[in-house]
């Protein structure tokens, strides 16, 4: 099988989408993360001077709870693969 420059260049041309970055990615994960804790603590703040009613700090809270969850859980498993790469021999 004979494979010309051509030829591979334009596969690669095709496979690239594939490997690009999705929208958003690690930055937009932080700002959306950012996010649900400035709702949260613009919630509690409104809820303990009587402009939120209960039922929206409960949701508020349960959000910024569920963020901070996932962050730490994601952060644990990079620090898991860190590990494992730092016990890979060379």
């Amino acid at each position: 099988m004979d494979i010309s420059a051509t030829f591979a260049a334009q596969g690669y041309v095709k496979a690239r989408p594939a490997t690009e970055p999705a929208a958003g990615g690690l930055l937009g994960a932080a700002s959306d993360f950012a996010k649900v804790l400035q709702q949260g603590e613009s919630t509690a703040a409104a809820a303990m001077t009587g402009g939120a009613d209960p039922h929206a700090l409960v949701q508020a809270l349960s959000a910024s709870e569920m963020a901070v969850e996932t962050a730490v859980t994601v952060r644990d498993k990079v620090v898991a693969a860190y590990q494992e790469i730092l016990r890979m021999q060379i």
